[in-house]
Order: structure tokens, then sequence, then C-alpha cells
């Protein structure tokens, strides 16, 4: 129970700062700002919840995991269960601290989102994206990675993806990321919600499948 707790609790945290940096911080941090803000919230609940739980707050995460043997079907569905309802919870939250669910961080693409790129563009973005930030928690967690680096890797790994992509999707990565403001927002942006829990779920299996048969372990 104490890993399902952190598990809720961890993503929500990862939507309250990276959403609510771009909701809140917007124009005054820019891109920049709010890349880093969904990196430090990473590396934060790594090193806070990372001991309890593994600090998944991610449904692709603990695909990965699971496909590459390191936790059962069980364990991983019932980290699915926390870490949606944490994400709700965070954009909960965000909802009550801007007075509105008109944007709550939601993710997005085409006419009118951001860099208005097409279906395709965030469907490749989502489906590689997610594929290498999975590769990189998976070595940097594995028996032969540095200890005590592997936070600080996954949340740079983040911020770097964030900088590329922003203006892509919004970059989810991240099923539960996405379905917390979606479902709040409500709209398009719960419309177009399939594409960022079946994207970054694809890119889980590939990262995973890498590892489980073995193509990227020494």
């Amino acid at each position: 129970m104490n890993k399902l707790i952190a598990e809720f609790i961890g993503t929500a945290v990862l939507v309250l700062i990276g959403c609510g940096a771009a909701v809140l911080g917007g124009d005054a941090i820019g891109q920049v700002g709010i890349a880093f803000a969904f990196g430090l919230a990473i590396v934060a609940m790594a090193y806070a919840i990372g001991p309890i739980s593994g600090c998944h707050i991610n449904p692709a995460v603990s695909l990965a995991l699971y496909i590459d043997g390191r936790m059962d079907l069980m364990s991983m569905v019932q980290h699915w269960v926390a870490q949606f309802a944490g994400a709700l919870a965070g954009a909960l939250i965000l909802w009550a601290i801007v007075g509105s669910n008109a944007s709550l961080g939601q993710n997005g693409w085409g006419p009118g989102y951001l860099g208005e790129y097409s279906m395709l563009a965030a469907l490749i973005f989502e489906v590689v994206f997610t594929a290498i930030f999975v590769m990189v928690i998976l070595g940097s967690t594995g028996e032969r990675a540095a200890p005590h680096f592997a936070g600080l890797a996954i949340g740079l790994t983040l911020v770097a993806i964030h900088l590329v992509g922003i203006q892509v999707t919004g970059v989810s990565v991240n099923p539960a990321r996405s379905f917390g403001p979606a479902i709040l927002v409500g709209g398009e942006a719960l419309a177009q919600l399939w594409l960022f829990i079946v994207a970054p779920l694809a890119g889980g299996v590939l990262g995973g499948l890498l590892y489980r048969f073995k193509i990227l372990k020494a």
C-alpha cells in the first residue's frame, strides 16, 4: 500500500509542478523554465519516493518494467491506478489554484495548439521520445548503473525531451500526466487524449523490449 500511496503522491506532484509551471509561469519562465520544472519534479520525487515505490509515476515506465521482468502484472495494474488517480488529483489542485479549467497544461496537436504540428508528428514524437525516456530509466536503474545518480539522469532527460518537444505536443511521454488535465479541461483535450495514452504506452513497450531481449544490456 505504501508503494501505491507514493505513486499517487509522486504523480500528483509531477502534474502540479510541471503543468503548474506551464499555466502559472507561462511567458514569465518560458519553455526552458517549463522544461526544467518537469525535470526537477522528477528529480525531487526520485529521491523522495524512489526508495518506497521506485518512482515510476508514469504508466509507460511501469509497463516497460513489467516487460523487462522487473515487476508482475498485478503490481503494474495497481501502479497504473495510483498514477492516473494521482494525476487527476494534481490537476484538481491546479484547477483550484488557477480558478479555471480552461487551461491546465493539457497536451494536444493541430491548429490552435502551440506549433500546430500534425497528428502524425505528435504520434511519432510521443512514441520515439517515450522509448528514449524509458531506455534511460531502465539503463540508469539497472544492476550495473552508477548508484545514486538515476534520479538526476532521468530528470535531465525529461528536461531535454521537453526542450525538443513542447511545441509539438506540450510533451506527454506519460499517459497519466496527460489524463489528469484532459479529463478536467474536456473538449479538444479530451478528444485527443487517446494519442497520449496509446503513443507513450507503445514507446514504453519498445523501450522495454529492447531490454527484455538484451539488445541494450551489457
